[in-house]
């Protein structure tokens, strides 16, 4: 996990906002292949970490190559964005979470971990200024 717990985004004005990307590995591959599930997911993690929605949850399928092939879901916020990408053929989800507001990371991490039954996930944070 590389994070910076020296910067707090709510006192330092040279931080603009928190970008998170979460890798998690070992997920149960019945969740990362459900639409609705996946659209559930973000549901529940905005509610979690408080975090307006903008407009409806999108999730396409996608990939001719076997590598990458999977869902892609993309759900904007009201302080900018949510993604993540599924991948079927290593049941991996490599998720990226970019708010102004501030929100708990390692929260975010052991949620999504949690809701995808993953078996362990790495957590990069970057504070974008």
């Amino acid at each position: 996990m590389n994070t910076s717990s020296a910067i707090n985004i709510e006192t330092s004005p040279e931080v603009w906002g928190i970008a998170s990307a979460i890798d998690i590995y070992g997920c149960d591959p019945k969740k990362i292949r459900d639409a609705n599930l996946i659209k559930q997911f973000v549901v529940q993690l905005c509610d979690l970490i408080e975090m307006k929605r903008f407009g409806e949850t999108q999730v396409v399928h996608f990939g001719e190559d076997e590598k990458v092939a999977g869902f892609s879901m993309v759900q904007l916020i009201e302080t900018s964005l949510i993604s993540a990408h599924f991948a079927n053929k290593t049941n991996a989800t490599y998720l990226d979470v970019f708010s102004c507001k501030p929100y708990d990371p390692e929260t975010v991490r052991k949620f999504s971990q949690d809701y995808f039954g993953g078996s362990l996930s790495r957590l990069n944070v970057t504070y974008r200024q």
